[in-house]
């Protein structure tokens, strides 16, 4: 094991071992309102701010820079064994190239997943490679009851989801899991598996969304004990139809609002996720809209940054925050 961990009491068991509920706010008056817990923070790729992503080693460094739970991107070796990486050529980050599913566990073990990876004007794991681990080798080098979010790359579905499911069997580690993709199909194939904790599709929180942000009202609101995860910001695409073409214009949209989260929350127990969030403002606003949860790249700066907020938070009420 790589260490010990900082549970984040409530809020991490509110927003990741999923049975909780959302963050406390006590209103002051009609404008403002205060915020007296803040949201977890999830180590994005295992912490690919600090460290080489998916690797043991951000593993370790998150554990250390106390971040409450770990994301990681899992695909299928050539031998049928979950491993952890997310470009879909290892050259991306990698000393060696072509498809992960091409090499076997062992071949992967001996690619050094931190060629890359650049730190100031340096590239420290060119010297101290950082090899890339299997799903197997991450549970058990994290505490036990901390919770871990598998991200599911490369289709087909149903092979890797069943090799998935093995593992999360063998190491008795349902419990602690959850499990997300922008691919539909992972949400179909790890229905088979009633102890599978599930995100929503990423379609079903994207058009929720959309729709809210357009005005078009709350339309189909997630069940109960529901997760959905989408970015605070996104970059969209809107496409107008004229009769004889179409005109497009580019947007970087705030997707979570206080609309948003009000429509997401209509029945109980549903656990939001916002994606890259990754400086100060944003962790604030976050928190302000009663977010259970944020993905960040570097847990050891967001550990700063929520060490320094000062509670109660005072937000107003379009969900930013206010003055100390």
């Amino acid at each position: 094991m790589l260490g010990s961990v900082r549970l984040a009491a409530s809020s991490l068991i509110a927003a990741l071992a999923l049975a909780g509920c959302s963050l406390a706010t006590v209103k002051t008056d009609d404008a403002v309102t205060q915020v007296s817990s803040l949201p977890a923070i999830i180590a994005h790729r295992g912490g690919t701010g600090d460290a080489p992503e998916n690797t043991l080693e951000a593993i370790r460094l998150s554990i250390e820079h106390h971040a409450d739970a770990i994301w990681l991107t899992v695909q299928l070796s050539q031998d049928g064994v979950p491993v952890l990486y997310r470009p879909a050529d290892l050259s991306a980050l990698t000393d060696a190239k072509g498809p992960v599913s091409a090499f076997t566990a062992a071949e992967l073990a001996r690619v050094n997943a931190g060629w890359n990876f650049r730190r100031a004007e340096t590239y420290p794991y060119r010297e101290h490679p950082a090899a890339i681990p299997t799903l197997r080798e991450a549970l058990r080098a994290m505490p036990a009851g901390m919770p871990v979010i598998l991200d599911m790359k490369a289709l087909p579905a149903g092979p890797q989801t069943h090799a998935v499911a093995r593992v999360l069997d063998d190491e008795n580690a349902w419990q602690r899991v959850s499990i997300y993709s922008t691919e539909a199909d992972y949400q179909r194939s790890f229905a088979a598996y009633p102890q599978a904790r599930l995100f929503e599709s990423r379609d079903a929180t994207r058009g929720r969304l959309v729709r809210v942000l357009l005005n078009q009202g709350c339309v189909d609101a997630p069940a109960e004990h529901a997760m959905a995860a989408f970015e605070l910001h996104r970059a969209l695409t809107v496409v107008e139809k004229f009769t004889l073409g179409e005109g497009r214009s580019d947007v970087q949209a705030t997707l979570w609002t206080p609309a948003a989260v009000a429509c997401f929350r209509q029945k109980p127990d549903v656990q939001i996720v916002a994606i890259a969030v990754n400086d100060a403002d944003d962790y604030r606003t976050a928190a302000c809209l009663g977010i259970d949860a944020v993905l960040a790249d570097s847990p050891a700066k967001m550990a700063a940054i929520r060490n320094g907020i000062a509670l109660p938070l005072r937000c107003t009420r379009s969900g930013t925050t206010g003055g100390q």
